[in-house]
């Protein structure tokens, strides 16, 4: 399997938990500490999934999805919020953005890993 996946979180340690759990499903991941560093990595990489954070320094991952869905090569490819926010305005502001998905933080490893599987087409 080569499905590689960008997580956009500030939290090292959030990027670490979606990082092994995907990592021993057979994903490549790389991460992103700000929606600055993402944008660099999607221009670089192919990706097949983002998982984005809402809160992060210098570019919110609302804005990091909007510039993703600018650029020809995001514009396909598709995008999780994962997010400790919770209210029905920051999913719409989301699903404006141009996210697929909204999900609230804590997300249990099988439902990260299920999630992954259904939207990359991973049997």
């Amino acid at each position: 399997m080569s499905v590689r996946v960008l997580v956009a979180d500030d939290s090292s340690t959030v990027c670490s938990y979606y990082t092994s759990i995907l990592s021993k499903a057979g994903f490549t991941v790389d991460h992103a500490a700000n929606g600055y560093e993402a944008l660099e990595k999607a221009v670089k990489f192919d990706y097949d999934l983002f998982i984005v954070d809402i809160n992060m320094p210098k570019m919110s991952g609302y804005e990091l999805v909007r510039q993703l869905r600018e650029d020809e090569r995001g514009v396909r490819v598709p995008v999780v919020i994962i997010s400790t926010e919770a209210k029905d305005s920051d999913r719409l502001q989301g699903y404006r953005a141009g996210a697929n998905l909204f999900l609230v933080k804590p997300v249990k490893p099988e439902k990260l890993l299920f999630l992954t599987k259904i939207i990359t087409g991973v049997r």
